[in-house]
């Protein structure tokens, strides 16, 4: 076991909160759910695997886990809300660092355990040995304190420590780090609203081959695992696009030729800067990019690479904070894409042969389709995680199978007018689209309404609150709620559960919940 560092409490980062906030207790009130989101407990586990052949040093491999949490204290966190603010609290939780018998799927490595966000632990770390001088070393971590990027910090400090290569300090405290990208936050506030007011539509409305309905929850996944050649790469050198540009081009492209006429995809974007370049933790922000295909491909794509430079801008920003009117949800829109670019050799660790499985799948998703790249220097490797109870496998496979035809017409022609590139019949019944709806419960006490009403003005700062106001229409958020449950528990002894503000975020929704668990008590 790694212990824990001494260490206090520091602000959560918005998107620490974000997260934290979806994971609220239905029973448990203000405590997070044991397990996370309905549907499936691991959607915000991130497994990493790495296969080692030779003679290992067992003994030296756990000592190295441990040097790597104790550069990284972020993974000894816990999270604890105090009157409405989060708090992270490093060094609370230990790091387990074990052995384990051969396990028969190396994600029973990863899954073993809750990732609890209150008492830990938020990581761990399992080795097994699976046969003569082969071993397998599974890590797991909550996306709360780890992001993509954080999987080849973490790999490359694993090899410098399992050689004795003494680990280097941080450049500045994760704390400090997560001050200085909330104080960006603030600063870039004013811009963000007035660049997002005009380009989000909460639309939730999407057409697929083989879908029933979209969907936003957490649920049990399946994948598609395919391969992008190397047309990404043909395509972005002369046009002057990056490789992400590319296929985020490919991927909205082919939206549009299904019959989705307004398409966001919700499009994870680093928040990294020099100072952070170095950490492990959360530095990840996901924002809706939309942009309407048309002319040649060179020419939407020259589009899409300017809107996002105009969106890096805001990147810090999270969507809710900016507008308010977004309510809580596992993922912004039904379909995502996320795109990490890899420069880096594999690991050395002397006397041993190390594979890395980058694109663990965790056996969960977030909405209806994503799309996960990790693009290195042996080629991109593409995977398509869909919710098999609103789209089939077929349907996925054809995504997957029209998004390479694509890909490779736009290398042959990326002069073409879009309509003469090879894409997918229209999908039948596109156009009229599925939505999703949220349903209103029933209202209650008048001098209830009221009082939680006041509540509601006063965490908002408005003048006026009226009962069948929706919280996320005031410009309520995620911080915004925490507040609200807050104060609820304060005046009137009643821990709300986090699903009302899904299921009716409502002064008369809250109130009437407010009623219920009255009566049961």
């Amino acid at each position: 076991m790694t212990r824990p560092l001494v260490g206090g409490p520091d602000l959560a980062s918005l998107a620490q909160h974000g997260m934290w906030v979806t994971e609220r207790s239905g029973a448990a009130g203000p405590t997070p759910r044991t397990t996370p989101l309905p549907g499936h407990p691991a959607v915000y586990r991130m497994p990493l695997a790495v296969w080692f052949d030779g003679p290992m040093e067992v003994g030296r491999m756990l000592a190295a886990c441990g040097e790597v949490v104790r550069r990284h204290p972020v993974l000894t966190s816990t999270l604890a809300e105090r009157d409405g603010v989060l708090r992270l609290l490093t060094g609370t939780a230990e790091v387990p660092v074990t052995l384990a018998e051969a396990p028969a799927d190396p994600l029973d490595l990863a899954g073993e355990g809750h990732l609890d966000l209150t008492t830990g632990p938020l990581a761990r770390f399992t080795l097994a040995r699976t046969g003569p001088d082969r071993h397998l070393l599974v890590f797991a971590a909550h996306h709360i304190v780890f992001d993509g990027m954080s999987k080849d910090i973490l790999v490359r400090d694993l090899a410098a420590a399992y050689v004795g290569e003494p680990l280097p300090p941080l450049p500045v405290p994760y704390g400090e780090a997560v001050e200085d990208e909330n104080a960006r936050v603030r600063d870039r506030l004013p811009g963000a609203a007035e660049f997002w007011r005009a380009r989000w539509h909460d639309s939730r409305e999407l057409v697929l081959p083989g879908l029933g309905t979209p969907t936003l929850h957490a649920a049990p996944g399946d994948a598609v695992d395919f391969v992008l050649g190397d047309e990404v790469g043909r395509t972005a050198a002369p046009l002057g696009l990056t490789r992400f540009e590319v296929v985020l081009s490919a991927l909205r492209l082919l939206l549009h030729a299904y019959g989705n006429a307004r398409a966001a995809v919700a499009v994870d974007l680093s928040t990294r800067t020099e100072a952070t370049r170095e950490h492990v933790g959360l530095f990840v922000n996901e924002l809706p990019f939309d942009v309407v295909p048309s002319g040649t491909f060179a020419e939407f794509a020259a589009d899409v690479r300017a809107e996002l430079r105009r969106m890096y801008s805001y990147r810090h920003v999270p969507l809710a904070r900016a507008l308010g009117g977004v309510s809580p949800r596992a993922a912004l829109t039904p379909v995502s894409l996320s795109y990490r670019s890899r420069s880096e050799a594999e690991p050395v660790f002397p006397g041993l042969a190390a594979s890395v499985e980058w694109m663990m799948f965790n056996g969960a998703v977030r909405n209806t389709l994503h799309l996960q790249v990790v693009d290195g220097p042996r080629g991109a490797a593409a995977r398509l995680q869909y919710n098999p109870r609103h789209l089939g496998r077929d349907g996925c496979e054809s995504v997957a199978a029209d998004l390479t035809a694509l890909l490779r017409g736009v290398a042959e022609r990326p002069h073409a007018p879009i309509d003469d590139l090879p894409l997918p019949s229209r999908v039948a019944g596109a156009g009229g689209g599925t939505g999703l709806q949220r349903p209103r419960a029933a209202g209650t006490d008048a001098g209830l309404v009221v009082a939680v009403g006041e509540i509601w003005r006063q965490v908002l700062d408005l003048d006026h609150v009226d009962p069948g106001d929706d919280l996320f229409d005031l410009g309520g958020h995620s911080l915004s709620i925490t507040q609200i449950i807050a104060k609820v528990r304060d005046t009137m002894a009643v821990d709300l559960p986090f699903e009302v503000f899904i299921d009716d975020p409502t002064v008369e929704g809250v109130a009437a919940e407010v009623a219920r668990q009255r009566s049961l008590a």
